[in-house]
């Protein structure tokens, strides 16, 4: 028989490990090595199971402490902190490998009760809308219509006619579950003949089939919140699909998509635009009419004024809808290049170039440095 490796070696933790290492560790290592997932590996199954027991024995503080202070032993012949010859098997004793698998393989196959609720709530849909920019920032309210399935008006939902009996589920005897079989597991799910409820009918309803719902076009008014962006959903609780036989309806997740705009673009809270001034104020200066989302205001734009330069005007942006905080306008200045020139306004162009280039490091700094950081480059210097 092969000698057993150390408990907190086979789990990779260090003696004195809190509860909470010790459980995210064997997590791990269970998901990894679950038979399930490895099927027909006997190295696997037996790392699980190794996993396993090591885990039953440092999660439980008094089997802890007997490890500790006797090792192996403890679980092989008497030893234990009362003396009481009863040891610790790690496979066998109750309340063990229940209650672990409840608690660490819910995450892989989802716990009962999820599960069945999941299974007999309606299904949640999704639909997309499409709103503009000025809608994304002020809010709106506008309505949508959707296809969906809404609970039978005829039945109301119960999926019997009028004169139909209810009788106990034969596939599940009334329980609403089932027992199903992963690997060496035994797991329960909700019973797919009744769907949970553990009742039948005798006569379904003639106009939803004994479904208990009906597909239907349904047209809702969405109060769309200022601030939302790309991406954003609203939640509509129990405007989803209807659950079978009465059971609840799933939820309506509506998902925002904001047209482009033609002037504005926008990074979080911030909107961004644009703004394509002349050579002639981007020189000397000048003020301009600036849209915002709130109207105009007057942007002053100061002589010798460089394309690219970013003018912030504060708190015309958007709001954000976790605070008050409002973003602002970036402004980002263009100079445009004068086109459709007259032979007159070519010739006063010509003079103005002549007469900068006779001090051309003073007029354009920028350039002149350009050019000599070129030259060097070619020169090798």
């Amino acid at each position: 028989m092969s000698k057993k490796r150390d408990y907190y070696e086979v789990l990779g933790v260090s003696k004195d490990a809190s509860e909470k290492e010790i459980k995210d560790s064997y997590r791990r290592l269970a998901m990894k090595y679950h038979p399930d997932r490895n099927a027909n590996n006997k190295e696997a199954e037996a790392k699980f199971k190794e996993a396993k027991e090591a885990y039953e024995v440092l999660s439980d503080d008094k089997k802890r402490a007997a490890y500790n202070q006797f090792g192996h032993a403890a679980s092989e012949g008497g030893w234990g902190p009362s003396g009481g010859g009863h040891g610790f098997s790690g496979f066998n004793n109750a309340g063990g490998f229940a209650d672990i698998f409840g608690d660490i393989f819910s995450d892989v196959f989802g716990s009962r009760h999820s599960q069945q609720q999941q299974q007999r709530r309606g299904s949640d849909l999704l639909y997309n809308i499409t709103i503009t920019l000025e809608e994304a920032v002020h809010g709106a309210t506008t309505k949508i219509n959707i296809p969906t399935l809404v609970k039978c008006n005829e039945c109301k939902g119960s999926g019997a006619s009028k004169d139909s009996e209810t009788i106990t589920c034969k596939t599940c005897g009334g329980i609403g579950q089932v027992h199903m079989q992963q690997g060496f597991f035994t797991i329960q799910q909700v019973c797919p003949a009744c769907h949970g409820v553990g009742k039948t009918i005798t006569k379904p309803c003639h106009k939803c089939r004994g479904q208990g719902r009906v597909q239907e076009s349904k047209t809702l008014s969405i109060k769309i919140p200022a601030g939302v962006d790309n991406g954003d959903r609203i939640r509509l609780t129990g405007e989803g699909e209807a659950g079978l036989h009465g059971t609840p309806a799933g939820d309506l997740y509506v998902e925002i998509r904001v047209k482009d705009h033609s002037l504005f673009s926008r990074e979080e809270n911030n909107l961004l635009s644009e703004v394509p001034i002349n050579i002639c104020i981007a020189t000397l200066g000048g003020e301009l009419d600036i849209p915002t989302l709130e109207g105009h205001v007057k942007l002053k734009i100061p002589p010798e004024t460089q394309t690219g330069k970013i003018f912030r005007l504060r708190g015309k942006g958007v709001k954000s809808m976790r605070s008050n905080h409002i973003g602002d306008l970036l402004c980002k200045v263009v100079v445009e290049t004068p086109i459709n020139l007259s032979n007159e306004q070519i010739d006063l162009l010509e003079k103005l170039n002549s007469s900068l280039s006779k001090n051309e490091k003073k007029h354009s700094p920028r350039s002149k440095s350009w050019f000599e950081n070129v030259k060097n480059f070619f020169s090798g210097n």
